[in-house]
């Protein structure tokens, strides 16, 4: 492929695995038939967490990690609007992929949603405070009959009812969406989400996800059943709320979701043909030296040894992660530290081979 068929406009190649926040956010290819969804009322994506990015990608360029053919994927994902399902060692860089597409793409905050052994696919969706509501319920039912606390009503105009009198209880103030399920609301431009080690939960979970990847939507049968047409209810967002209409969520552009996995075990056959495979391995000699650059903002004195140190290990089958060797860096550029001795072993705990337990 040529460099004007991927960067012409309207092609189908936006992602170029550079990271640099763009000037104008590109427009993402126009999505399939099969993956059109009438998500209302749209909503525009909030603004990106600079410092969660930070923390992710480092505050300089970001080193190029991914070669051609990861490229192709992610692109692939985008155009086909398919979750990618990323596997790699640990500390490899597959979850900072979820923000270095949404900081090139310009698509603003990354939901996370982590997982573990007890999580179920409600937890992704949404949250239902159902005793907080109650509570509050009750709260508002006995002040109903009291002006000041005690004794009767005091009378009231019936011109001042309605300023005086204090509302029920809302049941959207009880419900908060969550990453999942605020991803699946209906923006105007896909939200990217992380779904980070999805092979740590629980054996039906990748099944229960079939039917919302598939069909882009869900319901909350809480608001289903309220007497309400519409309820505003939390997001994962801080400090963010959506309309729901009928209960039910509809996406209007299908997220970026970006699916994590350690390879501690297999998916189902049905969940795998819903993702795009992508596979990514240990960083070069010169790429983690990029990345050091990256994050640290500088190439501190000694760091080479410590990547070749770094790179002898892994190598050697030793099970290590990119936040070893950044700590490693920075600890040897402490002021005062000195790297020998009994500082040596502390660099040496530092590149421990996590696969051993200790």
């Amino acid at each position: 492929m040529t460099a004007q068929e991927q960067s012409a406009p309207g092609g189908w190649r936006v992602f170029h695995g550079t990271g640099r926040v763009p000037a104008v956010p590109p427009a993402l290819p126009q999505a399939p038939p099969w993956r059109l969804f009438r998500g209302a009322p749209p909503r525009p994506v909030p603004g990106a967490d600079t410092q969660a990015a930070v923390r992710r990608l480092g505050p300089g360029d970001v080193a190029p990690q991914l070669g051609e053919e990861e490229i192709h994927v992610v692109n692939a994902a985008l155009l086909l609007r398919r979750p990618l399902l990323i596997t790699g060692p640990p500390g490899v860089g597959k979850s900072t992929l979820a923000y270095l597409i949404s900081r090139e793409l310009g698509l603003g905050r990354v939901l996370e949603w982590n997982i573990v052994s007890r999580t179920t696919l409600r937890d992704g969706l949404y949250a239902h405070d159902a005793m907080g509501r109650a509570q509050a319920i009750a709260a508002w039912r006995a002040g109903l009959g009291t002006a000041g606390g005690d004794g009767p009503e005091a009378p009231v105009d019936d011109a001042d009812e309605s300023s005086t009198r204090q509302l029920p209880p809302q049941l959207g103030d009880f419900v908060t969406l969550g990453p999942l399920g605020t991803a699946l609301l209906p923006y105007d431009r896909p939200r990217v989400l992380l779904v980070d080690e999805l092979d740590k939960s629980d054996i039906d979970l990748p099944n229960d996800l079939l039917h919302v990847l598939e069909n882009g939507s869900y319901e909350v049968p809480e608001l289903v059943r309220d007497a309400a047409d519409s309820a505003r209810v939390h997001t994962s967002d801080p400090g963010s709320r959506a309309d729901v209409l009928g209960g039910r969520v509809e996406c209007r552009e299908f997220p970026v979701v970006v699916i994590t996995s350690n390879g501690e075990r297999e998916f189902p056959a049905a969940f795998r043909r819903r993702c795009l495979p992508l596979e990514m391995r240990t960083p070069t000699r010169e790429q983690l030296l990029a990345m050091v650059e990256g994050h640290l903002g500088t190439r501190p004195q000694g760091t080479e040894d410590l990547v070749d140190l770094f790179v002898q290990r892994v190598e050697a089958g030793g099970t290590h992660s990119l936040d070893q060797l950044l700590n490693a860096v920075q600890m040897t550029t402490a002021g005062g530290f000195q790297a020998d001795g009994d500082g040596r072993k502390l660099v040496e705990m530092l590149l421990r081979d996590l696969a051993k337990g200790r």
